[in-house]
């Protein structure tokens, strides 16, 4: 399918570098192009392509530079919708298509996939389900939206092999013949409504995960979510359930311990995670483990050491009685309503960030904990306008690094410190982990070099 054809790579980044190497490799001729100057470039990897016969365009989208030639037009997941080459491609009618797709129909027989998407706790989730697998002691690899494309493993595939991937809407859009043999959904919310725009969109996009399964797959899904729910009642796949608030045929949370069809497997006590909903991406993984018959013990070994995922409400550091928790990755208000659910003592809350006109008042029956609240970023003025209609002290500040020292001197011993921005990071950063690395940076100079600045 993907052979001695002539396909056009639209955005380099990862995912474009290990599609490139991919086709090439297959007799294709590729083209690359990229609106960043060569100078803002992986200078190795560009070399590296070259030298295997893989063509650049830098700096630049001329309208002519695709045309019928072109057999394919894969898109970088985070390229937008109505981008010049994408109206351009459906005009063609060349076929669009992302590095998951390419990967997906190279895959060899045998190997099993699992897909796993949702608004929020979708990389906690298949983390979990990755770190129980590899426990177990089976042959797992772990990829996807979480930074590792897939076309950087379908090489070293084998049958046996189990893919766990995290699939986010941005690739659910161009993919047409993906079919996870086991798709969990995690929740839904309104989410990425600048790329897809509207809500309804959003929740078709998340369903083609489960479009190409059959009766013999299983889909996963939360109990709890009425959107997804209403959303999956027409899939063919065999579904299973989690859930917090019911005991179910699946796992189910009851008197602080986890359930696996009535079957006792960890007590919540034993689990470094903190919230219901991250007990509800434990539930979710534990039932993809036990479709691989994991034990109890392994779940609970690797529940008793796993700390979260980098930028996911992060434990950063306890300075002085005082905890600071980075949830850098809640670039929705959503995911902030989530962070504030898992603390029950006085919380100060760093709030803000990209203008995407989110509706902060979603965020009100959220703040019985808060005692402050330290604004930032391009929506702070609006931020704090809504903060103060709530009673509740607020403060306003440019830069992620006098938030933090804001932070350190309003709060006391047992007091949580939590940046969960509930807007995006592009105001500033480049992409959200760069803001929690910053904070994480400027929390552990807390009492050090950053007292004498």
């Amino acid at each position: 399918m993907y052979e001695n054809k002539k396909i056009f790579i639209l955005g380099f980044a990862r995912s474009g570098y290990e599609a490139a190497k991919v086709l090439i490799a297959r007799g294709n001729q590729v083209l690359i192009n990229d609106k960043k100057e060569e100078s803002e470039q992986d200078s190795d990897k560009v070399k590296e392509l070259r030298e295997l016969g893989v063509n650049f365009v830098f700096g630049s989208h001329p309208p002519e530079l695709l045309d019928e030639s072109f057999d394919y037009l894969v898109k970088n997941p985070g390229v937008p919708l109505d981008h010049i080459y994408v109206k351009k491609a459906q005009e063609l009618q060349i076929p669009i298509v992302n590095e998951v797709e390419i990967a997906f129909s190279l895959f060899p027989k045998g190997v099993k996939l699992i897909g796993i998407t949702g608004t929020n706790g979708k990389t906690t989730t298949t983390t979990l389900t990755y770190e129980f697998l590899k426990e177990a002691g089976l042959p797992v690899y772990l990829t996807g939206n979480i930074g590792f494309p897939l076309c950087g493993f379908v090489n070293n595939l084998k049958s046996g092999d189990i893919v766990v991937m995290e699939v986010s809407c941005q690739q659910l859009v161009n993919l047409t013949t993906f079919r996870p043999d086991i798709a969990l959904m995690t929740n839904l919310s309104p989410a990425h409504l600048d790329f897809l725009g509207d809500y309804d969109n959003y929740k078709r996009v998340k369903k083609k995960i489960f479009q190409n399964q059959k009766s013999s797959d299983i889909a996963i899904l939360n109990m709890e979510d009425e959107d997804i729910l209403n959303l999956t009642k027409d899939i063919k796949a065999t579904v299973k359930y989690f859930s917090s608030n019911h005991e179910i045929n699946g796992a189910y949370l009851k008197n602080d311990v986890i359930y696996y069809y009535d079957e006792q497997v960890v007590s919540c006590r034993d689990i470094m995670l903190k919230g219901v909903h991250n007990l509800e991406n434990i539930m979710g993984a534990i039932m993809i483990a036990k479709e691989f018959a994991v034990s109890n013990d392994v779940i609970l070994k690797v529940l008793q050491h796993f700390n979260g995922v980098a930028h996911r409400l992060e434990f950063v550091r306890d300075y002085q009685g005082k905890r600071f928790y980075n949830d850098s990755k809640a670039t929705n208000l959503k995911s902030t309503q989530i962070a504030l659910s898992a603390f029950t003592e006085p919380t100060i809350l760093l709030l803000g960030g990209q203008e995407r006109h989110q509706e902060f008042n979603d965020l009100k029956p959220y703040l019985q904990h808060v005692r402050a609240v330290i604004c930032f970023g391009e929506v702070k003025d609006r931020a704090a306008l809504f903060v103060k209609e709530q009673g509740i002290p607020v403060y306003v500040e440019d830069l992620i690094p006098d938030c933090v020292k804001l932070a350190d001197e309003l709060a006391v011993s047992g007091d949580v410190v939590v940046l969960s921005p509930g807007s995006g990071s592009w105001d500033h950063y480049k992409k959200f982990e760069d803001r929690g690395d910053e904070f994480k940076k400027y929390v552990n100079l807390l009492g050090d070099e950053m007292n004498e600045n």
